[in-house]
């Protein structure tokens, strides 16, 4: 797990916007045009939403002509679940912990 590309995820799932793209995108692949449908935004715009998204490792696009079919990337988020994982792990640790306090407080 590195930092660098945790930063680059939460930046990318930052924005509104390329949130609602990935959601899109969990129904299935779409070209950029169909992405754009539902936004009051230009289509280059989502392009560069686009952009962030497949730069962050999240979305594959590829070229079919003059389409651009964008879909999720398999895997996508490992790297996210796992670092959200050790999170949750140190806080069931820490309420575990808690537990056993109140436990034996009650005494």
């Amino acid at each position: 797990m590195t930092v660098t590309s945790l930063d680059t995820t939460f930046a990318a799932l930052a924005d509104p916007t390329r949130r609602a793209i990935l959601a899109q995108l969990a129904t299935g692949e779409a070209t950029v045009g169909e992405l754009a449908k539902p936004f009051a935004i230009s289509q280059p715009a989502v392009s560069r939403h686009v952009r962030v998204l497949v730069d962050a490792g999240l979305v594959l696009q590829r070229v079919e002509g003059t389409k651009r079919p964008c879909r999720l990337a398999p895997a996508a988020l490992t790297e996210l679940d796992a670092y959200l994982d050790l999170l949750r792990r140190a806080l069931e640790t820490n309420y575990q912990r808690l537990d056993r306090l109140l436990a034996d407080d009650d005494c």
